[in-house]
């Protein structure tokens, strides 16, 4: 018998340099990121072993970021990591090709 925690696949977001270029840009706070494209890829790549070893399924979801930053603004919402985090729940929820 599987447990929850086997039916749930955890969605990441997922940029390219461009997109996490952009995305540095745009937070309202710089210092909540990681200070290289280089670093963010090697935290995402151990973020997504240390889940794996937990027996949980990661699946990551390529982020556009000015996607993202408009919606935000139609939400009146700010760019935080709690808005993105909630960006790509949306992405992962909605049909393929758009977000909710």
């Amino acid at each position: 018998m599987s447990s929850k925690q086997d039916r749930y696949v955890l969605r990441l977001a997922w940029y390219d340099e461009e997109q996490w270029q952009l995305l540095c840009a745009l937070v309202p706070n710089r210092g909540e990121l990681d200070d290289t494209y280089e670093q963010w890829q090697q935290s995402a790549h151990q973020a997504i072993r240390e889940i794996e070893s937990n027996g949980r399924k990661v699946e990551r979801v390529s982020v556009d970021v000015l996607a993202m930053s408009e919606w935000c603004r139609e939400r009146n919402v700010s760019l935080t990591g709690a808005a993105r985090a909630e960006y790509v729940a949306q992405l992962a929820k909605a049909p393929r090709g758009g977000c909710a």
